[in-house]
């Protein structure tokens, strides 16, 4: 295992992480306004008080996705489903 490091009122932006694993890892009062995220593994991953604004999701693998208490995975099917057909 990796030790353990803290990083604390430090200005990261415009870091690349490539090829890193932050398993494990708690974000806390971050900004990450305008983030890239792309072949990510973001499973089990829990998002608590956050603003998601503006946020765009493209060719995810999306199961078991709970939003608000409600899980949503039936809702996207069904509204890609209605715009597959129309």
């Amino acid at each position: 295992m990796a030790e353990s490091r803290r990083f604390e009122d430090q200005d990261l932006a415009g870091v690349l992480f490539e090829d890193c694993s932050l398993a494990d890892s708690v974000f806390e009062n971050v900004d990450l306004t305008q983030s890239v995220y792309s072949n990510a593994n973001l499973a089990r991953a829990r998002f608590t008080n956050v603003n998601m604004t503006e946020v765009t999701i493209e060719d995810a693998n999306i199961q078991g996705l709970t939003i608000l208490g409600y899980d949503i995975q039936a809702l996207i099917g069904a509204e890609v489903a209605r715009r597959l057909a129309g």
